[in-house]
């Protein structure tokens, strides 16, 4: 099978990038499958692959080194030769050096063997592979000293690291894992002597890699190069975006950089462009809830309020709705800090406090534009909540957000911020609040057999009997390798709906208020939190253990 049939057939890359590449490579030169990567079609784990299929070179397994240490038949300055050329000297025997290696056909370590006559047994590795042999070697050399204050030349050997070959390989292999597994984020942290590499999927935190504490100032030091922070500042907090294409997606990072006791504390945020749908149907409201929300939606004028802590995916659900209703013959015009995602047909606008635009300053702008919808990123303060209320009494649908437990709670927030009781009254249409759980995997969950002690413990008959829900169907997680080995993939939103009717707004906003919104709530056979997350329960969508820590 030729280089071209195998890059169609196995890797996917579409005949369209491959024309690309080979223009390219017509013009200046360079190996077709390095220019397939630097466009963003193949991964740096895809041309071991590759290189595997081609040439018949093994492939490198690192649990057979477990406790390897540099060969000391060799000068330390030849590992740190081979090093520098991306390649591992694992071991010698009879004369013939062991190497793992990413590129076994680069011409300089080809040179350099030839030059000393030798003939390698040749292992293909990734970069993730070869790291903790890299560090192992880096930690027997002396690195840059982290200083507070750096002068000219320590900053240019800063700039130097960063840009060495494993640094860069490195951080591109853990963003291309961190996509590959879905993650939405990642942390890196110094954590017990090791440089932490967490990733979080599906709004759950785990350990993806463990590197050497030297590695954290170049991966540190690279991340804030790419998000254009000052490298030489380490005591404050900073914020930068990277705008990359990496493992064929287009993806926006927001980078955030916290300084730690033992260095700083970096989190990337990823947006993949192409992998979020605004579309109801993949929020997963139950079809009561969704059947309330559209009714909302038909309004010209209110408030339509979200609430939440953060990372409960309102803003996706905002998108959602402002989508429902974008269309040729209305305004909307967003006030969001920061614009995460773009849509088309929508005016979006970034607030910028270190200017004075803030929410407030930004949504008296918005209203003399003449918008139809207007969504406010987030009310913070008395301000910007009075205009917001405001401008759904003179003719706007106004959408946003505030951080509260629950829906009637939100009455609450806002009263706390000194907003007036009658216009709470005359502006809000509904209050949603939400969480997202984790949905069990449909490869490998499996239904539960005897479910008898959990119908007994949980109230899941009487949700069962509210819902008129008939077949009652129990799952439990397993694990596979779809779901990463956590019996779980992909989130679900969990809601309970307040809809604003006169009842809500003729309840004195007391200390009773409340238990009084609930009382009416469950008058109407509408579900709390909970109760809509045992709902997804007793439909197999989820587990108990996982509504109870979203929403117990």
């Amino acid at each position: 099978m030729t280089l071209k049939d195998l890059l169609i057939d196995r890797f996917q890359v579409t005949a369209l990038d491959l024309e690309k590449a080979s223009t390219y490579q017509e013009r200046y030169g360079g190996r077709l499958e390095d220019i397939l990567v630097n466009l963003g079609c193949l991964t740096e784990e895809d041309l071991t692959v590759l290189y595997h299929h081609l040439f018949g070179y093994m492939l490198f397994e690192p649990d057979n080194y477990p406790n390897w240490e540099p060969p000391k038949e060799v000068g330390f300055d030849v590992h740190i030769s081979l090093r520098e050329l991306q390649c591992i000297l694992l071991d010698i025997r009879d004369n013939i050096w062991i190497i793992a290696c990413k590129d076994p056909l680069d011409s300089e370590l080809s040179e350099y063997l030839n030059t000393r006559h030798i003939s390698p047994e040749v292992l293909l590795a990734t970069d993730s592979q070869l790291q903790k042999f890299y560090f192992e070697i880096q930690s027997k050399n002396e690195l840059l000293d982290e200083s507070e204050e750096l002068s000219g030349a320590e900053e240019a050997r800063l700039r130097e690291l960063a840009s060495e070959a494993p640094t860069v390989n490195l951080l591109n292999s853990l963003i291309t894992k961190a996509l590959i597994r879905g993650a939405s984020d990642m942390h890196l942290e110094p954590f017990m002597g090791k440089f932490r590499v967490r990733f979080r999927v599906d709004g759950v935190l785990q350990d993806a890699e463990r590197l050497a504490l030297k590695m954290q100032l170049p991966i540190t030091t690279r991340l804030k190069i790419l998000s254009g922070m000052d490298i030489a500042e380490k005591r404050r907090p900073q914020d930068g975006k990277i705008e990359m294409r990496i493992a064929n997606q287009d993806v926006d990072i927001r980078v955030s950089a916290l300084p730690l006791n033992e260095g700083e504390s970096i989190v990337l945020r990823f947006l993949r462009k192409e992998s979020i749908r605004h579309d109801m149907s993949v929020l997963g409201l139950s079809a009561d809830t969704q059947r309330l929300i559209y009714e909302d939606l038909k309004k010209t004028t209110g408030v339509i309020l979200l609430t939440g802590p953060t990372g409960s995916g309102k803003t996706t659900t905002l998108y959602t709705f402002l989508n429902e209703l974008n269309s040729d013959d209305v305004k909307i015009i967003t006030l969001e800090d920061p614009v995460e995602y773009q849509m088309e047909g929508v005016n979006q606008v970034q607030v910028n406090s270190d200017i004075g635009f803030n929410f407030a300053a930004g949504l008296r702008s918005i209203v003399r534009q003449d918008p139809d919808i207007i969504m406010v990123g987030e009310i913070r303060d008395k301000e910007t909540a009075q205009i917001a209320l405001q401008s759904a009494l003179t003719g706007h649908l106004v959408f946003s957000t505030v951080h509260t437990n629950d829906a009637a709670s939100a009455y609450t927030r806002l009263l706390d911020l000194g907003v007036e009781e009658f216009l709470l009254n005359a502006a809000l249409v509904s209050i949603v609040a939400q969480r997202l759980a984790r949905k069990l995997c449909t490869k490998c969950s499996i239904e539960i057999e005897s479910p008898d002690d959990l119908m007994s413990k949980y109230p899941l008959r009487e949700i069962a009997d509210k819902s008129g829900v008939n077949n009652i169907c129990l799952k439990r997680p397993v694990g596979c390798e779809y779901c990463n080995h956590t019996g779980y993939k992909g989130r679900i939103a969990i809601n309970e709906y307040l809809r604003c009717d006169d009842v809500i707004k003729s309840m004195p906003k007391d200390d009773q208020f409340i238990q009084k919104v609930q009382a009416h709530t469950a008058s109407l056979r509408r579900r709390s939190l909970l109760e809509d997350g045992f709902y997804k329960v007793i439909n197999g969508i989820t587990t108990i253990d996982e509504v109870i820590r979203v929403a117990g």
